[in-house]
């Protein structure tokens, strides 16, 4: 019989790839968290971790225990969760980015409320520095959405690849790149100007919006370029990691905020949900293999 604190400590962890990390996130010291898994390891009679001054990588006995310790965990908070809530109902307000709300996400929340009723969903969309001061407000008790550069608040979901999407267009040799973009302040528009800047590409915004259908509509039209995490480009639009003119751009980060002095049912269904929408979520596209050389027009 697993205990149930090693095996949160040991899903952080391997979520993370981090001790330091995973300690902040489930609120222990780093040799806490080292203690944890050692018990686990006698526990199971097996390495879960092999552990090098700079990485963390799940054996593949930790890989395999990984399935069924999230499962047990997910278990245990919806057993809570009945048995503190009786029938109780429980109405969630969740706020969510557009990049995953017009893609992925209601699918993946439609299928966990179908399986609790009694528990009601309400969903707000924004980018996330608003959907925060929402929270600070009361109006929200769980955002689901992305970090920007140096922030170090939200418990760590998922680290996604930014791509760059657009049309069958192609770009113009010597000309500024046309950028689509989400308005300030948003990690993917920081992400893409940085790595244009550091390779001296010269860039123009064409359009600034906070909906993913207008990014997606400027580059489907041949008329910019738009930096989007992987999960979030249409099949109508191409992928691409860089070419002469898009260099690569870095992970992003998504994270989740649940509100302080929620009611404790309240609080396990919300990690429910977490655990949920982070087991559920696609998998990111894979660049095109197409190599995008610009045109040789000349503006």
């Amino acid at each position: 019989m697993f205990d149930i604190p090693l095996l949160r400590t040991f899903e952080a962890v391997a979520s993370l790839s981090s001790f330091t990390k995973a300690g902040q996130q489930v609120n222990l010291t780093q040799s806490a968290v080292s203690a944890h898994i050692r018990r686990l390891e006698d526990q199971t009679g097996s390495a879960l971790f092999e552990r090098s001054t700079r990485t963390v990588i799940l054996t593949p006995q930790g890989q395999a225990l990984l399935g069924y310790a999230r499962a047990i965990l997910r278990l245990s908070e919806e057993a809570q969760i009945l048995m503190r809530g009786g029938g109780n109902a429980v109405h969630l307000r969740i706020g969510a980015s557009d990049d995953l709300t017009s893609t992925w996400l209601p699918s993946v929340l439609g299928k966990f409320q179908d399986t609790r009723t009694a528990r009601t969903l309400e969903i707000q969309i924004s980018n996330t520095p608003a959907l925060l001061e929402s929270m600070d407000r009361g109006e929200l008790d769980l955002i689901v959405g992305c970090r920007c550069r140096g922030d170090q608040s939200g418990i760590h979901l998922w680290n996604e690849q930014l791509r760059w999407a657009l049309g069958e267009t192609l770009l113009e040799v010597d000309s500024p790149v046309p950028l689509a973009v989400f308005p300030e302040p948003c990690p993917y528009r920081d992400a893409a100007l940085a790595a244009l800047a550091s390779k001296n590409c010269k860039w123009r915004i064409t359009s600034v919006s906070p909906s993913l259908g207008s990014l997606t509509a400027m580059a489907a039209a041949g008329l910019a370029v738009t930096p989007l995490n992987s999960t979030s480009i249409p099949s109508t639009l191409q992928s691409a990691e860089f070419n002469a003119q898009l260099p690569p751009l870095p992970d992003v980060e998504f994270v989740a905020h649940i509100r302080p002095g929620l009611s404790e049912e309240t609080v396990l269904l919300t990690r429910s949900i977490i655990k949920w929408i982070t087991a559920h979520r696609p998998q990111g596209r894979q660049a095109s293999r197409r190599g995008y050389m610009p045109s040789e027009r000349h503006g």
